[in-house]
């Protein structure tokens, strides 16, 4: 074998090798900073009206773990339990036939009567669920508004 040979399975034999190592390297989850703002009951929890907050992750559902692993009396105020906490006694009774593709969250991804979670303005349950992709920049808004009865 010629030494231009050998130089050249050398050079193949290392290029196999850095692909090995870049194979086994673990990917590092992106993080991403969304603003929170936050209104009524959560403004008063936190103290605070607007904040940027970043997570490792991507979703609403790896935003919240992390926001409520931080601040845990936040899940207690914002996410329903049972169905009975997601659902308020005054609602209007549903039609037969909803239009379109009407579908709630799965309980433990509801939030309690009054109080919700919207991305961009947006309310979750009519993008992605928890599921909803957050990106860089993104406005996560906490809102479980002031409620008074004459």
């Amino acid at each position: 074998m010629s030494s231009s040979q050998q130089a050249a399975e050398a050079a193949g034999e290392e290029a196999t090798d850095d692909a090995g190592d870049a194979a086994a390297e673990p990917e590092t989850e992106a993080e991403t900073t969304v603003t929170v703002r936050c209104t009524g009951h959560v403004r008063t929890e936190l103290g605070e009206y607007e904040f940027e907050y970043t997570f490792a992750g991507d979703t609403l559902r790896e935003f919240l773990d992390e926001l409520f692993a931080e601040y845990p009396e936040l899940q207690d105020m914002l996410i329903a339990e049972t169905e009975a906490d997601a659902t308020h006694s005054g609602w209007a009774p549903t039609p037969e036939e909803l239009p379109g593709t009407w579908t709630k969250n799965p309980l433990g991804e509801q939030t309690i009567a009054y109080a919700r979670i919207l991305v961009n303005g947006h309310f979750n349950e009519n993008e992605n669920g928890f599921d909803t992709k957050l990106e860089e920049g993104d406005r996560v808004a906490l809102v479980y508004p002031f409620m008074f009865c004459c």
